[in-house]
């Protein structure tokens, strides 16, 4: 059978099944069941995951964890992540226990500006066109009434509009850089809304300015649209200690790995190889809860990278020091979220994740999963200096072996004692597995 098809999109759900698994699959009825075994029960419940997306045919479940023990400027969180790699809740988990004992985690949300921009081309006379947009400042936020009245309700709405000079980049390029506050949603409708009518009202108001000539009336819009890259919508999260008080069941020689995590730190600042690889550790905190809260983890992972390479190298995200005897670990990342509108008041599991979270706002909620993120880095950078990483990485990972050979209870329990006391890795389990069944 061809694999190309007309008009997929109209077919029924069980007749684009029946087309993928005949057309893919030689088990093409094991394949319907499989994927049919992925739909949820309640119809209306499936019904609400069929229409979050195009063609859907089944779902694709990730497990939905929690992290206890957060203490969160003196206030106590349990934070639901949702994520497939072993060990990162259990790290996450880890990293809270060991801080609430030290005072907790302390984080400040630094700004919470938002931008779009309109990209256009003027063939004329840069100051005329500043003149210009000058002259519509009141026109544009007329004009956009419609859209932010509701917005400004509630405290938000377009708070600047400045034309942006890039024709030394791009010949006849500008940009009219559109900043918003969007209070606790994330705002990609209400921004890309609001640009576009801008771009509307610069585009037509041109014909009639009376200081343009024939060609500096025509304003060519390229495209209207937000950038998920947001430098000002910024939060810390922060926790310190006496270095005496870092003492613990794996940490012997406080001064010894306060230096060392530091110098860990400091390597992944100067090393675009090893920034990569300790930042991704930064993300598996940071885009589990944003997963679990209904947020846009893609948007969110843009941004903090191009956040993270914002003076030309690629960086670490966090920093640590030591000064007057204290230890300290922070992080800055930018972070458009929210916490109402899209799947945060559609998706059963996103509402259940929220209130968990006590209903914070988009603030809250920043703080929330920037501290998630601190923490996950932590206990990375942690295990890297003192036990190494793959201890207790390939212990987690141990079920996944396990599930992936089919093993039976008896075995589980044979292998995971075996593995209290050896160092657990595939060849070893699949050589242990063997040699019990023989």
């Amino acid at each position: 059978m061809t694999a190309n098809i007309n008009g997929f999109s109209k077919l029924s759900k069980h007749d684009k099944i029946n087309w993928i698994a005949q057309t893919y699959f030689s088990d093409a009825n094991d394949i319907v069941e499989l994927i049919e075994q992925y739909w949820n029960t309640d119809e209306e419940l499936q019904k609400l995951h069929d229409e979050f997306i195009e063609n859907t045919i089944t779902n694709f479940y990730l497990p939905f964890g929690v992290a206890p023990n957060f203490k969160i400027n003196d206030r106590w969180y349990t934070i639901p992540m949702v994520i497939e790699e072993s060990s990162v809740v259990a790290a996450a988990s880890k990293a809270a226990k060991f801080w609430s004992e030290r005072g907790g985690f302390k984080a400040t949300v630094l700004g919470t500006e938002k931008i779009g921009q309109v990209h256009f081309i003027y063939k004329g006379d840069k100051d005329k066109l500043q003149s210009y947009i000058d002259s519509l400042q009141q026109t544009f936020l007329d004009d956009t009434l419609s859209i932010t009245q509701n917005m400004q309700k509630r405290g938000g709405g377009i708070s600047a509009i400045v034309l942006r000079d890039k024709t030394e980049d791009l010949a006849n390029y500008y940009q009219l850089h559109v900043t918003f506050e969007t209070k606790d949603s994330m705002g990609a409708n209400f921004i890309n809304s609001c640009l576009e009518q801008i771009a509307k009202t610069l585009k037509h108001g041109a014909l009639s300015y009376s200081e343009f000539t024939e060609e500096e009336k025509e304003i060519d819009v390229v495209m209207s649209i937000l950038s998920n890259y947001v430098p000002n919508c910024v939060v810390r999260a922060e926790v310190s200690c006496p270095i005496a008080d870092l003492k613990g069941k794996d940490i012997a020689d406080p001064q010894l790995f306060a230096e060392k995590f530091v110098q860990a730190v400091r390597i992944a600042e100067i090393e675009p190889f090893r920034a990569v690889t300790h930042n991704k550790g930064v993300m598996n905190g940071v885009d589990a809860v944003v997963v679990a809260t209904g947020n846009d983890f893609r948007a969110i992972e843009a941004g903090v990278h191009a956040y993270a390479s914002r003076d030309g190298q690629y960086r670490s995200l966090s920093h640590a020091s030591i000064e007057d005897g204290v230890f300290r670990f922070w992080i800055d990342l930018p972070l458009a979220l929210g916490t109402v509108g899209g799947l945060t008041s559609l998706h059963p599991m996103v509402k259940v994740a929220l209130q968990m979270l006590q209903k914070p706002s988009a603030a809250e909620l920043m703080q929330v999963i920037a501290v998630a993120g601190l923490a996950q880095n932590f206990a990375a950078v942690k295990s890297l200096t003192t036990t190494g990483i793959q201890q207790g990485h390939m212990k987690m990972h141990l079920m996944n072996i396990l599930n992936q050979f089919k093993a039976t209870d008896a075995e589980r329990v044979k292998v995971v004692a075996h593995f209290e006391k050896h160092v657990v890795s595939h060849s070893a389990v699949v050589e242990l597995l063997e040699s019990l069944r023989k």
